[in-house]
């Protein structure tokens, strides 16, 4: 075989190698920005692509989407005091704060007939910002600090964002809302048990000394 044969061979065979190597490469750039499967939860927050990309609009390759220490399925998408993963078990749209269009949101709605909100079936969990921040629901936060969830501020007519919605130098929480003896915070802070001694957070600074008696 003459010289000149066998260098085009050899060449040719270079180029193939070269053109092989780039269609892999090609390849497996498609592969790793292709969309997952819609049912898939690759980012492990509670919500699927499908959901995230279509309903919560978050990112479905990060669990905390706006990074503020909450997973998107803990975040409460419509505002209606349920949480995302929440109104996935309720049977509830994460989208729409009224479901049923009966004028109740959703969070208010009671749907087990026991007797407790929808928005409140998640308070015998250590799960509010006292307890462990890095696992709060967005609909349990208490953004004005008053001691009164953001999610329940609408059931004594409060705002969310203002810790004395009444101007009348007394925080939310403190007031009593119903007159029976028990400030509005404590008759929403079943959950907040933080060391498990029956007492309420807010209550285990009682004796009088100005602090926490927590753990």
């Amino acid at each position: 075989m003459k010289r000149q044969n066998v260098l085009a061979m050899v060449g040719a065979s270079k180029l193939l190698a070269v053109a092989a190597a780039m269609a892999m490469m090609i390849w497996a750039s498609g592969a790793a920005n292709a969309s997952p499967a819609p049912n898939s939860d690759n980012d492990n927050d509670g919500l699927t692509y499908k959901q995230e990309k279509n309903i919560t609009h978050t990112d479905p390759r990060n669990s905390d989407t706006d990074n503020d220490s909450i997973k998107d399925g803990d975040e409460d998408a419509d505002g209606d005091g349920v949480d995302n993963t929440n109104e996935l078990k309720l049977g509830t749209k994460m989208g729409d704060a009224d479901t049923d269009g009966d004028g109740t949101l959703d969070g208010d709605e009671d749907n087990d007939g026991d007797g407790v909100d929808n928005e409140d079936e998640d308070d015998g969990q250590k799960s509010a910002d006292i307890c462990a921040a890095d696992v709060e629901d967005d609909a349990d936060e208490d953004s004005d600090n008053d001691d009164l969830d953001d999610e329940d501020e609408n059931d004594f007519g409060d705002d969310p964002d203002d810790s004395d919605s009444d101007d009348d130098g007394i925080d939310d929480g403190d007031e009593d809302g119903d007159d029976d003896g028990d400030d509005d915070g404590d008759e929403e802070d079943e959950d907040d048990d933080c060391d498990d001694d029956g007492i309420d957070n807010e209550d285990d600074d009682d004796d009088g000394d100005g602090e926490d008696n927590q753990n």
